[in-house]
């Protein structure tokens, strides 16, 4: 943090090095140029004067009165502040000039502190008025580089904000399937299954796939469907012939898609098809991949007595559905259908590709 603040400041204090300095440049240079018989010396020194107050003025007025009175709306003291302070500048200014600069470079009568105070007309045109001027062009900028590193940390607080969102959708789906999975391999071992190892060595598979490229953003689709090919064979250790899948791949690109997205839809059609009857159970699964989009879509045979409880979305869809949100605002589609004893969801996400 305090590295930061560092550098925050060092870059801060290198802007305005190159601003005072132009400034200065500049300004000498133009008054030079009306007056091109006088000494250029005397004309910088002046500028020099000059300059250390307008700097005074510009962060006084922008780090103190516009952060604690503009800011917050209070444009009256504001005002009157503004006024003050400039004033105050000016005279200081003159003074400084007056007394302690001039004696070193020029050889002009002092005027008295009350002349230097009250000869207001004198003090708004040389002094108050280019303090004013070199402070609304200071001002200008850093409202200009304000505006950008608000712009960038809202971008950035957004992405940060859409990480946290993505991890939280997959920590809701990641145990929501291992409960799932581990109450498979309960039921085994009641039975004492010879196949209870193998689906432990499916389970390996499919937590290392979680724990590795479940953190990535995006995964290839064939990456994805060694998985699910993964969780289908340790279903099947549990189903037996009552299961019967049909999967149709038609992989033309290397597409990506966000980890486990797949994965979630096949495993709540087993939530929602398998588990609530003891009949034969029908799951087709198609792949389909084009230089433009990947259509995923899962369906699954539904018995008359579940068919009317799918008519909302379980907690796995709305998960799905508010990944694909964050991973392709507007750019998606998810189709969802229940008729005739058969429940389908179709995804179709644009292509990403490595």
């Amino acid at each position: 943090m305090n590295k930061l603040l560092n550098a925050r400041i060092r870059k801060e204090i290198g802007y305005q090095t190159l601003f005072w300095l132009a400034l200065l440049m500049f300004g000498t240079a133009r008054n030079y140029g009306e007056c091109g018989e006088s000494d250029f010396r005397e004309f910088f020194y002046y500028g020099i004067c000059h300059v250390i107050f307008q700097i005074v003025g510009a962060n006084f007025i922008y780090y103190v009165l516009i952060r604690k009175y503009f800011d917050h709306k209070k444009y009256v003291l504001f005002s009157a502040c503004l006024l003050f302070a400039v004033y105050v500048l000016g005279v200081l200014n003159r003074i400084f000039i007056v007394y302690f600069a001039e004696p070193f470079f020029a050889n002009y009568p002092k005027n008295s502190i009350i002349e230097i105070v009250t000869d207001i007309e004198y003090l708004l045109i040389c002094y108050i008025i280019p303090i004013l001027s070199g402070a609304f062009i200071f001002i200008s900028i850093m409202y200009i580089l304000r505006y950008k590193n608000e712009k960038q940390n809202t971008v950035q607080l957004q992405k940060e904000k859409a990480e946290l969102e993505l991890n939280a959708l997959k920590s809701q789906l990641n145990p929501h399937f291992l409960f799932n999975t581990l109450n498979n391999i309960y039921s085994l071992s009641i039975v004492n299954s010879s196949y209870t190892s193998e689906s432990i060595s499916r389970l390996s598979d499919i937590l290392d796939y979680i724990l590795y490229k479940g953190r990535q953003r995006l995964v290839r689709i064939s990456d994805e469907l060694k998985i699910i090919d993964a969780y289908i064979e340790l279903e099947k250790l549990r189903y037996d012939e009552r299961l019967s899948i049909t999967k149709f791949e038609n992989i033309e690109f290397v597409n990506l898609v966000p980890p486990l997205l797949y994965l979630s839809l096949v495993e709540n059609a087993f939530k929602h098809g398998a588990e609530r009857t003891g009949g034969n159970i029908d799951i087709r699964i198609s792949v389909i991949t084009t230089i433009d989009y990947s259509v995923f879509k899962v369906g699954n045979s539904v018995f008359e007595e579940n068919s009317g409880r799918r008519e909302n979305k379980g907690i796995g869809l709305e998960n799905v559905e508010k990944q694909l949100r964050s991973y392709y605002p507007d750019q998606y589609s998810m189709k969802i259908t229940n008729k005739n004893n058969w429940f389908t969801v179709e995804i179709i996400i644009p292509r990403n590709h490595d």
